[in-house]
């Protein structure tokens, strides 16, 4: 079984390599389900460390429906991560009723092309996950990160196991959200190959003001070792 650890910054990258984390999905402000990193954090994670990266396409949080100005930010990130040399794109485009805007996706799919592709949580608001599943098959996505269309993916591991049980030849099915040291022994005797974890601690902040509101918080190397053990050992 594979560790993807969603990794926030700089910091957690090189925690997560230190580790022992087999991937990162690179992002940013995964308070707020995670945004595109900057062009300096992924060009110093890439030419600095050695873990393989994929790196999440996401102009902004909120919802996954995206004007043309924010489709056309999203399909030049992915040309700007590909001359950077990053080793994935994690990304992924809805409609209006969260059905999958295949015609978008197709694109991303399209110009990250030959790296791997992730359809990321968006997943989980779909409204018909098997047959969302089946069309993310045909577009070739090679795995969709999930949390069984639950706020934490033990909640959803009914759905999960039954996708993976389906679906697990066609694509990975990636379970995230929730999982730490303590319940990923569940998602490996449940047959999946790969998970996915943030692994995060907060970091205590010494200054005031409304700054503070939104904690800073970094990957935690104890833990990633953690998981790890469990994952090797269970």
């Amino acid at each position: 079984m594979k560790l993807e650890i969603c990794a926030n910054s700089y910091q957690s990258a090189l925690n997560a390599e230190q580790a022992g984390a087999h991937r990162i999905e690179l992002c940013s402000e995964l308070n707020s389900g995670g945004i595109t990193p900057s062009y300096g954090l992924i060009q110093k994670v890439i030419s600095e460390l050695s873990i393989e990266t994929f790196v999440l396409i996401r102009p902004r949080s909120g919802n996954f429906l995206y004007s043309e100005a924010e489709f056309d930010i999203m399909k030049q990130d992915i040309i700007k991560c590909k001359s950077l040399g990053v080793n994935g794109i994690v990304s992924g485009v809805l409609m209006k009723d969260n059905t999958i805007d295949i015609e978008r996706t197709k694109e991303l799919i399209s110009l990250a092309y030959p790296l791997p592709f992730t359809f990321h949580r968006a997943f989980d608001l779909v409204t018909n996950p098997t047959e969302s599943i089946q069309k993310l098959i045909d577009l070739k996505v090679n795995r969709v990160l999930t949390s069984g269309q639950k706020n934490k993916a033990l909640e959803g591991i009914t759905l999960l196991k039954e996708i993976q049980k389906r679906f697990s030849n066609q694509i990975i099915i990636l379970p995230g959200s929730g999982l730490n040291s303590k319940n990923v022994a569940d998602f490996k005797k449940a047959g999946f190959t790969e998970v996915h974890a943030s692994a995060s601690i907060t970091i205590p902040e010494s200054t005031a003001l409304n700054f503070d509101e939104i904690p800073q918080t970094v990957s935690d190397t104890e833990e990633i070792k953690r998981i790890l053990n469990v994952i090797q050992n269970s």
